[in-house]
């Protein structure tokens, strides 16, 4: 079957605004699926925009049969992993009932394909010393809610295409971060929990001094390890995924990272170096949720995909970054949360 037009849930959020303009510039019709609740319509300029509840089967249904949908890319969600600890209701309630209800509508309607936003959370703390990467082989331990309801709706995927005949692809990113080199996206959050733009905005003096949560982990610097992956090489891979050959089974799970690690303190000084100033920062204790060590291994993306990321050395990431902070477009106010 030829794709002509993809819905997008969660298309006014971060990552699914720079998809939608990737579905765009590959020739596609994106049309654009969001509550705005924490998405920004100032972030929909590519394809129609939908104003809707990504748990409300009957509208999707009504959506994806009016504006003949071929495919989905499902992104709609909550993502803040410590909140998910402190507030796990609405994670259950969203994350796996949105799923639900998109899967339902397109059951209802004959649309095949889903590519799913998921996590490396679902891996939990690996193994070991924790500094080898990690397959998609790796056990599934979630440390927090948003892991767990992930795992749970990628599970219901895969139930799905095997009862139903639908096919999925569940995109495991590790740490997006980056803004889109043009200027006219970038990550806008209500409540930013990302270090990244957090240290941005520290160094920038437009927040607050960063909090690093844990010296004591079996790292070499004693921080966490984190694999971030720029948001356009994620994009890309979205579109990449929605004409992937599957197996069987008709689902596949596959990592999205750079394979490589960068340590908090690495990420402070990449920040300093691109904004010319140095970041406040203040030593904190560890944060519930967190392992130590998270780095992908990508080798299967390559293999399943065709995908490399390609833009997402840490002072590429962070120079994007860094620009869009400077000159924002949309979505900023004062910084009411520090973490990392």
């Amino acid at each position: 079957m030829t794709l002509k037009t993809v819905l997008v849930t969660g298309g006014a959020g971060y990552i699914g605004s720079h998809t939608a303009r990737a579905l765009a510039e590959a020739g596609l019709r994106p049309v654009v699926y969001d509550d705005f609740s924490n998405g920004h319509r100032e972030a929909v300029r590519w394809g129609s925009m939908i104003n809707g509840d990504v748990r409300d089967q009957d509208r999707l249904t009504e959506v994806m049969a009016g504006f003949d949908v071929d495919a989905v890319i499902h992104f709609a969600g909550f993502i803040e992993v410590g909140r998910s600890v402190t507030a796990p209701a609405p994670f259950w309630d969203v994350n796996v009932n949105g799923v639900a209800a998109v899967l339902g509508a397109m059951r209802a309607t004959g649309v095949r394909r889903m590519v799913f936003s998921s996590t490396a959370a679902v891996y939990g703390q690996p193994e070991g010393d924790g500094l080898g990467r990690l397959s998609e082989r790796a056990p599934k331990a979630p440390l927090n809610p948003y892991g767990d309801s992930k795992l749970a709706a990628e599970r219901m995927i895969a139930a799905h295409a095997r009862a139903y005949g639908l096919e999925g692809v569940a995109l495991r990113y590790f740490n997006a971060a980056g803004a889109h080199p043009s200027g006219e996206l970038g990550e806008a959050h209500a409540c930013e929990s990302h270090l990244i733009p957090l240290a941005i905005e520290a160094a920038l003096g437009l927040g607050p001094a960063l909090t690093v949560h844990g010296s004591d982990y079996p790292t070499p610097d004693g921080g966490c390890l984190r694999d971030y992956v720029h948001v356009c090489d994620l994009a890309r891979a979205h579109v990449l995924a929605l004409t992937a050959p599957l197996g069987p089974t008709g689902f596949d799970a596959v990592n999205l990272g750079s394979g490589a690690g960068r340590s908090v303190r690495e990420v402070i000084a990449a920040v300093d170096r691109a904004t010319g100033r140095t970041t406040p920062y203040a030593q904190g204790p560890r944060r519930e949720g967190d392992p130590a060590v998270l780095v992908a291994d990508p080798g299967r993306a390559a293999q399943v995909l065709g995908w490399r990321a390609n833009c997402s050395s840490l002072d590429e990431i962070i120079a994007n970054a860094v620009a869009w902070r400077v000159n924002p477009r949309f979505g900023f106010r004062p910084t009411t949360e520090a973490a990392a």
